[in-house]
C-alpha cells in the first residue's frame, strides 16, 4: 500500500471530491482525519466509509478562522498516535457564479477566504508539525480556472490562480525541510460544488464539447492524482501542478 501508516488531514473531506480522496487514502493504508464545515456531511462520510477500518476520524472546522484551524491541527496531533502529520490535502473550496458587474464584494471576500486564505493558514500550522518531524507532503486543490480565465467566475479564477503560485512558493521555501508541495488542477468534474455554482446549461454543454476524451471527469479521477502526489512514487516532484481535465486546456 502506497500510504501505509501515513497520517493525513483532508480539508473539505466530506465533500464530493474530498470524501473520495479520503476513501482512496484509506485504501492505500493511511490514517485519515477529514475536516469540514458541515457536521452532517462529516457524519455521513464517516458512516459511508465505516467499512474501511478504524483509522478514520472527522472534525468540524472553519477554514476561514485561524483559531479554528490552529485548534484542529492541535487536535490532529493528539488523534494520530505518533503526533505526526505526514500529508495535508487542502480541498475545501467554494465557487459562486456571477458576472463581474454583479459580483458582490462579500462573495469575492468569502471565496478568497475559503479557497486561498484557508489553504495558506492550514498549511502554515501543519508545516510547523512537518518541519518538527522531518518532512511531509502538501497537495493543494487548484483548478484549470487557475490557469485560464473563464467568464462568470472572477473570484474563483483569482483564488485558484493564487493557490498555484502559493504552492510553487511553498515548494521553493520548504524543500530544505523535505516538504513537497504540489497542486492539482481539475477541469469539469461533476460535483456538488459545480451544481451549487448555478452554472448555465449552455456553459456546461460548452465544457463537454471541449473535452477530447469525451466525458466529464469524476471525483475518482482527481482522487487518484491526490494519492500519487502524496505517495513516494512522486518523491522527486514538487512545485508543479497536474491538470486533470481530459485534455481540455491543451487545445487552448
Amino acid at each position: 500500500m502506497r500510504l501505509s501508516n501515513k497520517n493525513a488531514i483532508i480539508t473539505g473531506g466530506a465533500g464530493s471530491i474530498g470524501s473520495v480522496v479520503a476513501k482512496r487514502y484509506l485504501e492505500e493504508g493511511a490514517n485519515v482525519l477529514i475536516v469540514d464545515r458541515d457536521q452532517k456531511a462529516i457524519d455521513s462520510t464517516l458512516n459511508e466509509l465505516d467499512g474501511q477500518g478504524d483509522n478514520l476520524t472527522g472534525l468540524k472546522i472553519d477554514v476561514t478562522s485561524e483559531e479554528s484551524i490552529r485548534d484542529t491541527v492541535q487536535k490532529a496531533t493528539k488523534i494520530f498516535k505518533n503526533g505526526k502529520i505526514d500529508i495535508l490535502a487542502n480541498i475545501a473550496g467554494i465557487g459562486p457564479f456571477a458576472k463581474f458587474p454583479e459580483l458582490k464584494v462579500e462573495d469575492w471576500d468569502k471565496t478568497l477566504s475559503v479557497n486561498l486564505r484557508g489553504t495558506f493558514i492550514t498549511s502554515k500550522y501543519v508545516v510547523e508539525n512537518m518541519i518538527e518531524n522531518g518532512g511531509g507532503v502538501i497537495v493543494n486543490m487548484s483548478s484549470t480556472n487557475g490557469l485560464l480565465a473563464e467568464e462568470g467566475l472572477a473570484a474563483y479564477n483569482a483564488s485558484k490562480a493564487g493557490v498555484i503560485l502559493l504552492s510553487k512558493t511553498m515548494a521553493l521555501e520548504l524543500a530544505k525541510y523535505k516538504i513537497r508541495v504540489n497542486s492539482v488542477c481539475p477541469g469539469f468534474i461533476r460535483t456538488k460544488l459545480q451544481d451549487s455554482a448555478g452554472l448555465p446549461k449552455d456553459m456546461i454543454d460548452n465544457y463537454i464539447s471541449k473535452i477530447p476524451l469525451g466525458r466529464l471527469g469524476t471525483p475518482l479521477d482527481v482522487a487518484n492524482v491526490f494519492v500519487y502526489l502524496a505517495s513516494d512514487e512522486s518523491a522527486f516532484i514538487t512545485g508543479t501542478e497536474i491538470v486533470v481535465d481530459g485534455g481540455q486546456i491543451c487545445q487552448e
